[in-house]
């Protein structure tokens, strides 16, 4: 499968002052406010970092999703939550918080599976960064 995605954004001013929007294709961002505060501080608006995490969080759940299904289970409910580590102007850590209902699997297999689907999940192969899977089942 091939395919490609679109987002923008816009940045009016300056880096602290200034403020942009981002928009997606999908209109599921349009013209959404970031800023300096937004970013580093308490504002209204999203930041690049939140992004990030929301992407890596989708994208590993899915990823673990399908790889459950290979090995036959079906989840009723995979609940992830990313926090992104800034530190000195770079991402340093993702941190996968991963609370999974998973009918019928023990839970060392669902670790094994949940492992590999952290390690193969696209957005965790574009990060440069340490990642860290905390996996628990309900």
């Amino acid at each position: 499968m091939n395919f490609t995605r679109n987002a923008k954004a816009q940045w009016k001013g300056s880096g602290k002052e200034g403020h942009g929007t981002l928009t997606t294709d999908s209109t599921v961002l349009e013209n959404t406010q970031y800023s300096f505060n937004t970013r580093f501080e308490d504002g209204k608006g999203t930041n690049p970092e939140e992004l990030i995490g929301a992407a890596h969080a989708g994208c590993f759940a899915m990823q673990l999703s399908f790889l459950l299904g290979e090995a036959d289970y079906t989840p009723n409910t995979l609940d992830v939550s990313a926090k992104v580590s800034f530190k000195d102007g770079e991402i340093v850590k993702v941190t996968l918080d991963l609370k999974g209902d998973v009918p019928e699997i023990e839970a060392s297999e669902f670790k094994k599976i949940a492992t590999k689907a952290k390690d193969v999940c696209p957005i965790s192969k574009l990060l440069d960064t340490e990642i860290v899977l905390n996996a628990s089942l309900a």
